[in-house]
């Protein structure tokens, strides 16, 4: 057969998509290298990474934002590749003598970095790679090893074949890059004379050479993000496949991404409690990617650690952070703390849900059609197929009802899609769970309030409320009641928290519970993680069904934790959601199906 014949055999071959239908390998970008007027790409990058199951694409330096972003959007992972030193002057230091720049690369590599870690994208940065990761994140660099180590440095720009090992590094135990290679030690390759000299907050070193100079770091801080010093790529070309196993990493974590954004691309994300709107009366915008705002410690409930008593407070949930992270609803309530009950204070809280209401409305309105409010469950599937992300207007604390139940249709007028009948104190509807037990549960003016919510069409959200005022509300509701914001007791026995028991009936009402991620309702004593609440959705489906639960952070009102911090990481536990076995279909229930159709069945739709 001649090469022509050959071309054509694989071409019908690949074209019937016998071999390739249904396979949708992870698009990995790999930054070129640039000299001499011309982007680069030495074979090993890629061809390490088409072994690896990837699809290898090319990264050119270009100065264009809007072009990168774009880009960003399609990668699935980064490979950040060798080259020549980085600029000190990005450093803050003045250059030595010996430092060779490529300032073509520094600049954009820099700012891809920040874009691709905002958005989660798995990287892998090798050699110079390692160093643009640090330089970027906040690490610090040696911009010549031999001179500003402190310490006789061995040789680390080998003059034999890059294939080939020039020295061995340990690797510390328990660290990422210890459970792919399963040793302590590796024989690696060495072409630098920059160096990482301290790694960046929130990760480790995973390796040294025998001088002590860092060769290897990855992210402590739910990221996926590693880097070493060496050249893993080079090996392949010796037809040595020792170093797979960073490539099969990088690989397997693009795949979990690509797979996470699939999903959010096809089913709507919704987050069904945010305290965003307090932050608006405080100057805050949602357009924009916030400097933050100056508040007050007592603001927020925190002790000030310097005695300062203020700081400065940036939003967890914006316009931004609801792009990176793939959020197409937010939830936003006027949030109301519990003061006294007397006529003046009543009207003191009425007035300040309706300013608090007033401000998302004018904060949506300054975002040019990036964002609208959302006043049933169709307006927000209609703006997700228009790319327009979705503010949905809520109350938490009654105590904006006043003693006058006619604000119940005011409300709802107003667009507001539930209420939570308290907060940290007993009102006049209800018992907190936090309170004097003054009713025994809901009060007569309380039921009353139900009544008429189910009847305007107004979801009764039941977090913060006693166990009590639970059970008599579900009693009294006849529409499927909410727990905007609550997690499990079994797990973590706070009184904020739902036991089994009210699970169940929550779900055999048609209800559903919105896990809450603070820390606080996640682990006894504080210090929850993710993983923490990952246990709490699990286990919360296990005891409900799977239809019955959903997600409500708590952003801006206590909610974030390591590793989902803010509304950029939902795209994150999407990830550990589908690692825990769920499939699209659940995923799809857990993320947003489940609450609009609460929603829908008390809208009467």
């Amino acid at each position: 057969m001649t090469k022509a014949e050959q071309l054509e055999s694989g071409f019908r071959k690949m074209d019937s998509g016998m071999d390739v239908l249904g396979y949708h390998a992870p698009v990995i970008g790999i930054s070129g290298n640039f000299r001499n007027g011309d982007c680069t790409l030495a074979e090993g990058y890629y061809l390490s990474v088409v072994e690896a199951g990837g699809t290898p694409v090319v990264i050119p330096p270009y100065d264009d934002e809007k072009a990168l972003v774009s880009l960003l959007d399609s990668l699935d992972g980064i490979i950040l590749s060798g080259g020549a030193d980085i600029d000190p002057d990005y450093l803050g230091e003045e250059p030595l003598d010996c430092v060779s720049v490529n300032p073509r690369r520094d600049a954009q590599e820099l700012m891809l970095v920040r874009l691709a870690v905002e958005r989660q994208i798995p990287i892998l940065g090798i050699c110079r790679g390692i160093q643009v990761l640090a330089a970027a994140l906040g690490g610090k660099l040696y911009q010549d090893i031999k001179t500003q180590h402190d310490r006789e440095c061995i040789e680390h720009s080998q003059t034999i074949a890059r294939g080939l090992a020039s020295h061995q590094v340990k690797v510390e135990k328990g660290t990422l890059l210890h459970s792919l290679f399963g040793k302590e030690t590796l024989a690696v390759n060495s072409f630098h004379h920059q160096g990482v000299k301290e790694v960046p907050a929130g990760f480790r070193v995973t390796a040294l050479a025998p001088d002590g100079i860092i060769e290897g770091m990855e992210s402590v801080a739910f990221r996926p993000i590693m880097g070493v010093q060496w050249h893993p790529e080079c090996f392949i070309l010796e037809n040595d496949r020792s170093m797979m196993p960073v490539f099969f990493w990088l690989t397997g974590e693009a795949t979990r991404f690509r797979h996470a954004k699939q999903l959010h691309d096809r089913t709507v994300i919704l987050d069904s409690h945010c305290d965003s709107p307090m932050f608006f009366d405080k100057g805050a915008h949602f357009y924009e990617h916030n400097p933050g705002v100056e508040v007050e410690y007592a603001y927020v409930g925190e002790d000030s650690p310097d005695g300062s008593p203020t700081f400065r407070y940036n939003p967890l949930v914006d316009l931004h952070k609801m792009t990176t992270g793939r959020l197409d609803a937010s939830f936003m309530v006027a949030y109301l703390h519990q003061y006294e009950r007397d006529s003046e204070s009543l009207k003191t809280a009425i007035a300040k849900a309706d300013r608090l209401l007033t401000l998302i409305d004018q904060r949506i309105g300054e975002c040019n059609g990036h964002a609208a409010i959302a006043l049933t469950p169709d307006d927000i599937v209609s703006n997700k197929l228009k790319g327009i992300k979705s503010v949905v207007k809520g109350i938490e604390n009654a105590y904006a009802v006043g003693l006058d139940i006619d604000n119940v249709d005011r409300f709802r007028s107003r667009g507001v899609a539930y209420m939570t009948l308290c907060h940290n104190g007993d009102n006049d509807v209800c018992d907190s769970h936090k309170g004097n037990h003054e009713h025994n549960g809901l009060s007569e003016f309380g039921r009353r309030v139900v009544e008429r919510m189910n009847r305007v069409g107004m979801m009764v959200d039941l977090s913060h409320a006693s166990e009590k005022s639970f059970w008599d509300a579900l009693e009294c509701s006849s529409k499927p009641i909410i727990c905007s914001h609550s997690s499990s007791r079994a797990l973590c026995d706070h009184t904020r928290n739902l036991t089994d028991d009210q699970m169940r009936a929550l779900a055999s009402a048609g209800g559903v519970a919105q896990v809450c991620m603070y820390s606080g309702f996640l682990k006894k004593g504080g210090n929850a993680t993710v993983l923490d609440a990952v246990r709490h959705i699990m286990h919360m489906i296990d005891v409900m069904g799977v239809e019955h639960v959903g997600i409500g952070s708590d952003f801006d009102g206590g909610g974030g934790l390591p590793g989902l911090e803010d509304a950029s990481w939902f795209i994150s536990l999407t990830e550990r959601l589908i690692a825990e076995g769920l499939t699209d279909e659940q995923l799809s229930l857990v993320w947003g199906r489940n609450f609009l159709n609460v929603w829908r069945v008390n809208c009467g739709i």
